[in-house]
């Protein structure tokens, strides 16, 4: 089962995110991340046909998506919007900025109706959310895992509770791609 995280990332912060949703995602048996950064242009579009999942992850600049991931999906997924390939596969989202809210839902949002116009399920973080900053989920994200990364280097931020929520969002995505891949 492949798994495929598209993703952008400005600083390095977003990148240690996928990351650590790929190691989520190897936490299930027999499924196999496959992290696609938008900013080396091609997109591969075999990989992402055969994938059950597309995990969607963006820095939040300004309130919205990274310019790179809006042409990823404004400008480079007709292809497979017409045919409605992605129908059904299931998706999910996180993002990363430099403030406690940062505006991180409206990124959210952008990721869930693109996934929806894509004819896909979204799933978002099945946790309530945590009460300090060593518990998992202390931004309250539901729609998708968020994180906030202070102006340092990328080894130390963001904070190990965000890379363990966006862990959980890539084990709960191939959960559900395998439930549903079985029931197929």
């Amino acid at each position: 089962m492949k798994i495929a995280i598209v993703y952008d990332s400005g600083y390095g912060h977003t990148a240690r995110q996928a990351e650590a949703v790929a190691d989520g995602i190897r936490r299930v048996a027999g499924a196999e991340p496959l992290l696609i950064k938008v900013a080396d242009g091609e997109t591969p579009w075999a990989t992402l046909a055969d994938s059950d999942a597309i995990i969607f992850g963006s820095p939040t600049y300004n309130g919205t998506l990274s310019s790179r991931l809006k042409k990823f999906m404004e400008d480079s997924t007709r292809p497979a919007w017409l045919p409605l390939a992605w129908r059904d596969k299931i998706a999910a989202g996180f993002t990363n900025s430099g403030a406690q809210s940062g505006d991180k839902l409206n990124s959210l949002i952008a990721m869930a109706l693109f996934a929806a116009q894509h004819g896909m399920i979204w799933a978002g973080v099945d946790m309530m959310p945590g009460r300090g900053a060593d518990d998992m989920n202390r931004l309250g994200g539901w729609l998708g895992a968020m994180a906030q990364s202070d102006d340092v280097a990328p080894e130390l931020s963001p904070i190990p509770s965000d890379l363990r929520t966006a862990a959980h969002l890539g084990e709960r995505v191939a959960k559900l791609a395998a439930r549903l891949k079985s029931n197929a």
